[in-house]
């Protein structure tokens, strides 16, 4: 199905996506907005704490989109 070279371009596309991934995780608390936009879902009642990060995780998601298009031409 997949040649060698099909596969070596998919595990290097995969390593560059988790450094850039570590990196984010690294940098991330550096950023004040990031996980704390309007749309982030945060719910606490008690000693319970719910969040989903809704609005970073689509904004995360159109850059990666974005930048993924710009790559593939």
């Amino acid at each position: 199905m997949f040649g060698l070279g099909a596969l070596g371009k998919l595990l290097i596309l995969l390593g560059v996506l988790l450094l850039l991934m570590g990196v984010l995780l690294l940098v991330g608390e550096k950023i004040p907005w990031i996980g704390k936009l309007p749309g982030d879902i945060l719910i606490q009642k008690g000693r319970f704490t719910f969040y989903f990060p809704l609005a970073t995780s689509i904004l995360i998601s159109i850059a990666l989109t974005l930048l993924l298009i710009l790559l593939r031409k």
